[in-house]
């Protein structure tokens, strides 16, 4: 496993961009559309006594101080103040099924650029964020800081990363994550969720954390269109597999299955208490992220 050490390597021209480009427009995003209403969604620890001082009218009568009052012969009360400060964690499944996208994104790609907005959303409610990066193995490890390098530092380092290993192991970075996490935090886990068999350990970092599972998805994984025989690979198994597009029998059972298993899934995010998110590799992410803030507030 890696953790966090100074990145001195030039960057290829492309990804520079690309990098730069998420920035840009996650900014915009952030500014204009998400911080409200990720601030209304995500509350801080609770109130933190802030000072005492003389009533005035319209305070709340429950939070008069009497000991003060009393010494001072006049009402004083005690103010508060919201502890907003987060910690937030990223965790990102950078398996080899993200590899795939038969849109103008892989779901990589869609991942990096959610997490970048989740990044720097928090960022500007000056919240801490952190990062783990996983397939099989725990991949990378950022701690949770502040600021706008940092976040370029996450960016970055879901993008460019290289993963060692294929398949996915949700488990093995939930314990990593309950390792490196004393209190409770915010997390988001961006995942296909695809070759995993959710784990119980989902439901314990759910009653621990606030845990939110975001799904990335392509709309080929629920519907095939008939294009004839098609050679497919298992990206992360390495299975191959000749199948007959042209059959809609086969397009049938094959949209049966998709949504069958996402259907399944949902229920068990339901019934753990884990906020859901679904986003395809063609939709926009910011109105689906604005519609899941707002549901989380309710």
């Amino acid at each position: 496993m890696e953790t966090e050490k100074p990145q001195n390597q030039t960057l290829p021209l492309e990804l520079f961009e690309k990098i730069k480009a998420i920035q840009i427009h996650t900014q915009h995003v952030v500014n204009d559309l998400l911080a409200g209403n990720y601030e209304s969604a995500f509350k801080g620890r609770g109130m933190e006594f802030a000072e005492v001082r003389e009533y005035l009218p319209g305070d709340d009568i429950r939070h008069i101080d009497w000991n003060v009052s009393a010494r001072m012969n006049a009402p004083y009360i005690k103010s508060f103040h919201e502890e907003r400060e987060l910690t937030v964690m990223l965790l990102v499944d950078v398996s080899a099924s993200g590899s795939f996208g038969s849109s103008h994104k892989l779901k990589n790609e869609l991942a990096a650029e959610i997490a970048a907005v989740l990044a720097y959303t928090a960022i500007k409610s000056n919240d801490r964020v952190g990062l783990i990066i996983f397939s099989d193995k725990i991949e990378h490890f950022i701690p949770p800081k502040k600021g706008r390098s940092h976040v370029w530092r996450v960016i970055r380092e879901i993008l460019a990363f290289k993963p060692e290993e294929r398949a996915t192991n949700i488990s093995l970075a939930v314990d990593f994550l309950a390792k490196v996490l004393h209190r409770r935090s915010v997390v988001f886990m961006i995942s296909d969720f695809l070759n995993e068999t959710l784990s119980q350990s989902l439901r314990v970092m759910a009653r621990k954390h606030d845990l939110n599972a975001i799904q990335i998805y392509d709309q080929r994984e629920q519907e095939m269109p008939a294009l004839g025989l098609l050679e497919l690979e298992d990206a992360e198994t390495g299975e191959v597999l000749l199948i007959d597009t042209e059959s809609a029998s086969f397009r049938q059972n094959f949209s049966r299955k998709g949504k069958s298993t996402h259907e399944e899934q949902s229920n068990f995010f339901r019934s753990a208490g884990i906020a859901h998110l679904q986003i395809a590799t063609h939709e926009d992410l910011v109105d689906p992220i604005i519609r899941f803030f707002r549901t989380h507030h309710r």
